[in-house]
């Protein structure tokens, strides 16, 4: 490196919580959050601008916090959980927002898709019953080139109602008498 040449190129190990589990990396301070996790061997996350223009590299931080990993440092992600769409779920155990998705056909190419669902997810963890139009603004940073919308905002409503009727299930089984309701099984545990 010369006086004049900034670049610090000096690899730094990261540690990054990523769907429960714990990542470390060696990469450069410029390294991009989004290129990290594919580095890591999760594709889900999908860069398509660089931008943050076209929202397919979201993730989650924290939960419920969505954030265009294309414009995030991954060392800005050290202390975060982050969740990629592979932390939704699998097959077999799909989440509700992936299972309404392919229900809807909400998704034709699919390279928007892991985005969109992580987006999604986000939204409905702070508005369980939004409106139509509250899902189209919530998502009016996520482009999609195939599907026109319409199917995206029905799979989205879809998950909604199947996680309101869980969680109340979940609910109403704390509440039946004889129930345990960290379990939702009847006779309240070991004894």
């Amino acid at each position: 490196m010369t006086a004049t040449d900034t670049t610090d190129t000096t690899l730094r190990t990261v540690t990054l919580n990523v769907n429960g589990q714990t990542i470390h990396q060696q990469v450069e301070p410029r390294t991009l959050l989004a290129y990290a996790l594919r580095d890591a061997g999760l594709k889900g996350t999908h860069v398509g601008c660089d931008t943050s223009s076209c929202g397919c590299c979201v993730v989650l931080l924290d939960g419920d916090t969505p954030a265009k990993s294309c414009t995030m440092f991954a060392v800005q992600a050290e202390g975060h959980q982050i969740t990629t769409v592979e932390g939704l779920g699998g097959p077999g155990n799909l989440h509700p927002l992936q299972q309404a998705f392919w229900d809807q056909h909400g998704l034709q190419c699919g390279y928007c898709t892991p985005g969109m669902l992580m987006t999604a997810k986000a939204m409905l963890e702070h508005n369980p019953d939004p409106t139509d139009q509250e899902v189209r603004e919530f998502l009016s940073g996520n482009l999609c080139r195939c599907t026109g919308y319409n199917n995206i905002v029905k799979a989205v409503q879809q998950a909604a109602r199947v996680m309101r009727d869980e969680a109340q299930a979940q609910a109403l089984a704390g509440m039946v008498p004889g129930t345990d309701p960290s379990t939702g099984t009847a006779g309240g545990g070991a004894q």
